[in-house]
C-alpha cells in the first residue's frame, strides 16, 4: 500500500508541475520545456500552508480546478495556433467548434463526428478531476510534512528569484518560469481587448470613402463586362513558393497562362495578405469584399449587420449587372447572404448536383463553374453578370480529388461516382504528412484547371477573372511560420481592363514571383473601385 501511495503522489507531483509548465504551442513541446521551476507551485504551497483547514481544502479544490482549465485553454491555444496561426479567443472562438464539427461529420461521417466529441468531453472531464485530485493530495501531504514543507517552498522561492534575477536558462528559456500566471494575464488582455476592439471597429466600419458615390459614377471601366471573383479555398503563398509543392503548381500555373494567352487572354499576380490562416474562409472573403479587417467573429458579425458598402454590392446599385452567387459549400440557410447584394444565390442544394460528395466538399468545382454556365452565364438576352464563386475542392482534407472532365460529360454530376469511389481515402492520406501536402497541391492544380478551363470553354472578349485564395493552408500543410499571403490573379480579353491597373505594378501571368506587390486584403476594395472608376487607369 505504501508503494502505491508513493506512486500515486509522484504522479500527481508529475501531472501538476506538467500541468504548470505546458506551453501553448506544439512547437514548443520540448524536455527543457518541463525542466524549469513553476512560481505557481511555490506560491500555491505556501499559500495552502498559512490557510486554516477547511479554506485550505476550498483553495486546492479551486486551485486544481483553475489549472485543470488552464491547462485545457493551452491545449486549445496548440490547436488554434496549429490551425490557424493565433490563440484561441476564449470570448469569441466557441462558434468555431460548431463548424469544426460539421467539419468532422462531413469528413468522417456522423458516427464518427459523434465519436470524436464524445471522447472530446471525456478527455476534458477527466483532465479537469485528475489535476484537481492531485492538487488536493499534493496540498494534503504538503500539510502533513509543515516541517518539511515550509523552508523547502521558503529555499525554493529564493532560487526561484535568484534565477528570475540572473536570467538563468535551461535549453534557451527562463528556468524561473511563469507560464500558468502568463496565461491567465494573456486571457484577461485577450478578453479586454477583444470588448475594446467591438467598439472601435464599429466606428471604423461607419467610415466609408465609397458609401455616397453614385451609382453612375461606380465600376464605368468594366460597363458591359462579366465579372467573376473566385475564391480558391486555401489556396496559399506556399503553393507558389514551398520546395516541395512550388515546381508542380507553378508549372501549372506557366501551362495555364500559356493556354489563356492562345486563347486571347491576358493576366496578372500579386499576393494579398488573408486576416485568417488554415480556416475562417469568410473572414477572409468578408475583407476582401468590404474593405475591411475581419480577424474574428465578432468583426463578422458587426460588418454584415452594418450597411457597409461590399465589392459585389456595388456592381448591384448601378443596375448595369445581375449579380449571383456560386456557393457550393452553403448547406443550409445563410442569412448573411442579403448584405452581399447578390440577386440570386445558388447554394449546394440549388445547384442541381446529383453526384457524390468528395469528403468536405460537397460539389465539385468544375461542376460548380459548369453550374454556373447552365443557370446565368449561358443564358441569351441577359444582363451583364458579376459573379461570386466560392471553389471548395481544395478544402481540407484534400481527399478524394475529382478530375477534370470533357465539359459535355458532366451532366447532372452522376459521372463523379465512379471517380470518387477511385479516390484516395482522407484517413489514409493523413497517416503521412508528405502524403497530405501532395493532395493539398493536387487540389490546388484542380481548383485552378477548373477555372481556367472555364474560361478557354466559354469565355469571351467580355469575360473578366479575378480569382485568389481565401487563406494559407493549416500549418500540416505549410509548416510553422509561412505567413499570411495568398495569391491573387486578373484575367481578361479586353486591355483596356488591364491598363486600368498598370500602376499596381503586378506581374505577367498567373505565377506571382517573390517580389511581387503584397497588398493587405482589406485594402484591393478601394483600389479596384479606384481603378475602375471614371478617373481609373487615366493617363
Amino acid at each position: 500500500m505504501r508503494v502505491l501511495a508513493y506512486t500515486g503522489t509522484a504522479l500527481a507531483a508529475v501531472l501538476v508541475v506538467c500541468a504548470l509548465l505546458l506551453p501553448n504551442q506544439v512547437t514548443a513541446l520540448t524536455p527543457g520545456a518541463f525542466t524549469r521551476i513553476p512560481v505557481e507551485a511555490i506560491f500555491g504551497v505556501a499559500l495552502l500552508l498559512v490557510l486554516p483547514p477547511t479554506p485550505r481544502r476550498v483553495a486546492a479544490v479551486a486551485a486544481g480546478v483553475l489549472l485543470g482549465l488552464l491547462t485545457i485553454l493551452n491545449f486549445l491555444d496548440m490547436g488554434f495556433y496549429w490551425v490557424l496561426d493565433r490563440p484561441f479567443d476564449p470570448v469569441l472562438d466557441w462558434i468555431l467548434f460548431d463548424d469544426a464539427e460539421s467539419f468532422l461529420n462531413d469528413s468522417i461521417g456522423r458516427a464518427g463526428a459523434i465519436g470524436a466529441v464524445i471522447g472530446v468531453v471525456l478527455l476534458v472531464a477527466l483532465l479537469l478531476v485528475l489535476i484537481t485530485l492531485a492538487v488536493v493530495r499534493l496540498g494534503r501531504l504538503a500539510d502533513r510534512h509543515r516541517t518539511v514543507a515550509a523552508p523547502a517552498t521558503l529555499v525554493a522561492g529564493t532560487v526561484w528569484v535568484a534565477c528570475a534575477a540572473i536570467g538563468a536558462q535551461v535549453a534557451d528559456l527562463p528556468l524561473a518560469a511563469s507560464g500558468a500566471a502568463d496565461l491567465v494575464r494573456s486571457s484577461t488582455e485577450q478578453v479586454t481587448a477583444g470588448i475594446k476592439d467591438k467598439r472601435t471597429f464599429a466606428k471604423e466600419a461607419r467610415i466609408d470613402a465609397f458609401r455616397d458615390t453614385p451609382p453612375d459614377q461606380l465600376l464605368t471601366g468594366l460597363r458591359g463586362k462579366n465579372v467573376i471573383f473566385a475564391f480558391v479555398e486555401s489556396y496559399g503563398r506556399s503553393a507558389v513558393e514551398d520546395p516541395g509543392m512550388a515546381p508542380e503548381v507553378n508549372a501549372m500555373l506557366a501551362g495555364n497562362t500559356q493556354r489563356l494567352r492562345e486563347a486571347g487572354f491576358s493576366s496578372r499576380s500579386a499576393f494579398l495578405t488573408s486576416p485568417v490562416a488554415g480556416a475562417g474562409s469568410w473572414l477572409g472573403h468578408s475583407t476582401f469584399l468590404t474593405g475591411m479587417w475581419i480577424k474574428n467573429q465578432e468583426r463578422y458579425r458587426t460588418v454584415t449587420t452594418s450597411d457597409r458598402l461590399t465589392l459585389t454590392d456595388a456592381f448591384r446599385r448601378t443596375d448595369a449587372w445581375r449579380t449571383v452567387g456560386i456557393m457550393p459549400g452553403v448547406t443550409r440557410s445563410w442569412p448573411e447572404g442579403k448584405f452581399y447584394g447578390l440577386d440570386n444565390i445558388y447554394d449546394s442544394r440549388q445547384l442541381g448536383y446529383q453526384g457524390p460528395k468528395f469528403s468536405w466538399a460537397p460539389v465539385p468545382d468544375q461542376y460548380s463553374m459548369a453550374a454556373f454556365e447552365r443557370l446565368e452565364n449561358g443564358k441569351k438576352d441577359r444582363k451583364p453578370l458579376m459573379s461570386e464563386i466560392i471553389l471548395v475542392s481544395s478544402h481540407n482534407p484534400w481527399a478524394p480529388i475529382p478530375e477534370i472532365l470533357d465539359w459535355d460529360e458532366i451532366g447532372d454530376g452522376s459521372v463523379y461516382d465512379s471517380i470518387q469511389r477511385s479516390g484516395k481515402d482522407p484517413k489514409e492520406v493523413w497517416k503521412d504528412r508528405e502524403n497530405i501536402r501532395t493532395e493539398y497541391r493536387r487540389s490546388i492544380e484542380y481548383s485552378v484547371n477548373s477555372l481556367v478551363s472555364w474560361v478557354e470553354e466559354y469565355g469571351d472578349k467580355d469575360t473578366v477573372l479575378v480569382f485568389l485564395g481565401d487563406h494559407q493552408p493549416n500549418a500540416t500543410v505549410t509548416g510553422s511560420g509561412a505567413g499570411r499571403d495568398v495569391p491573387i490573379s486578373i484575367v481578361a480579353h479586353d486591355p483596356d481592363v488591364m491598363d486600368r491597373i498598370a500602376d499596381w505594378h503586378w506581374q505577367d501571368g498567373l505565377t506571382p514571383g517573390p517580389d511581387a506587390p503584397v497588398w493587405r486584403m482589406d485594402r484591393f476594395r478601394d483600389r479596384f473601385l479606384t481603378a475602375y472608376g471614371p478617373t481609373g487607369g487615366a493617363r
